[in-house]
């Protein structure tokens, strides 16, 4: 049995044009692609089959990554259950020029073995943490799994949740698209990675129709995926604005599938991303005022405070452990 230090696995990207966001950075929802594209390789390779993610801690974006610059990935699997792996995702940025290193963002997932017809498979392998650290490691990892498991029991109840709540706030936006072969990694199963640059590329233009301007990707918060989407199904978005800050706002977007055959309609998943508007010297600008009006809107509102508030804790502790500022 092997030891965290042993289920390590490195994925190397180098950023080119195509990748890049309107203001010449990587683009956010492409980098979350390559983050779960990394962890899903390793969970596959570990699990000898089909993985699918069943949700991911907040991802926090520190330093930008510019084009030309190498995107470092380093997974390990942190525990395995009997049918579950939770894998994390460190990122570092490389500037070839100069061998310089950055840390970039670091994610937490918790993927699941599944047969050919998506349903939980058992994992043979099993992790044995070699010494104190990877001990701490583990236990930290499941408890984790713990946490999450209220939640995965509800994951029938909440795929049959098909109602929007982003209909009443008064900026929204909704998308279509069709799930080709290409959007897989593993079988029929939509690739998760597919799926976040998809989710934050529409987040994106409904803000940046908001903002008029150019936007970069904070942060995505806590996500559970409640079914899967598999090929040929069509794939709802549905997003709306959330919060509005002094020079970064909050979107909400629930994505639903929708079989194409029995018109069955599914919950897959509710994202909360948040922006940061910028401007040509690439520092902070402020955003357009917006307020809550409707009962509704107030309630999505607090609740993104919430978050907000949340997510200012993890940044600072974020900083405090690479040495930021």
């Amino acid at each position: 049995m092997p030891s965290i230090k042993e289920t390590r696995h490195q994925m190397v990207q180098f950023v080119s044009p195509e990748h890049a966001n309107t203001h010449g950075t990587l683009h956010g929802g492409r980098l979350m692609e390559w983050i779960m594209l990394s962890g899903s390789i390793n969970a596959s390779r570990t699990a000898r089959g089909i993985t699918v993610l069943g949700a991911t801690d907040s991802i926090d974006f520190v330093n930008p990554v510019k084009v030309g610059e190498i995107v470092i990935m380093d997974s390990t699997i942190e525990y395995i259950g009997s049918s579950s792996l939770e894998v994390a995702v460190a990122v570092h940025s490389e500037d070839p020029r100069t061998g310089e290193r950055k840390f970039t963002t670091f994610a937490h997932l918790a993927f699941i073995s599944v047969d050919e017809n998506g349903k939980p498979k058992k994992i043979a392998e099993k992790i044995t943490p070699a010494g104190e650290e990877e001990e701490a490691v583990y236990a930290e990892a499941r408890k984790r799994k713990k946490q999450r498991v209220p939640k995965f029991e509800r994951r029938d109840e909440q795929a049959r949740n098909i109602i929007d709540e982003t209909e009443i706030v008064r900026m929204r936006l909704e998308t279509t698209k069709v799930v080709l072969p290409e959007d897989t990694f593993y079988g029929s199963f939509m690739s998760v990675g597919k799926l976040m640059h998809d989710i934050d590329e529409t987040a994106a233009i409904l803000a940046m129709r908001f903002v008029r301007g150019v936007l970069v990707t904070g942060s995505v918060d806590e996500l559970f995926f409640y079914s899967p989407i598999r090929v040929g199904d069509i794939i709802v978005f549905k997003a709306g604005i959330s919060y509005v800050g002094k020079s970064s706002l909050e979107v909400g977007i629930k994505v639903i599938s929708e079989n194409v055959l029995t018109g069955e309609q599914r919950h897959t998943c509710t994202a909360f991303l948040s922006f940061v508007h910028l401007g040509p010297d690439g520092k902070p600008r402020p955003v357009p005022v917006f307020e809550p009006e409707t009962p509704e809107e107030k309630r999505l509102w607090k609740k993104a405070l919430e978050r907000k508030e949340k997510r200012s804790g993890r940044l600072r502790r974020i900083a405090d452990i690479s040495g930021g500022p």
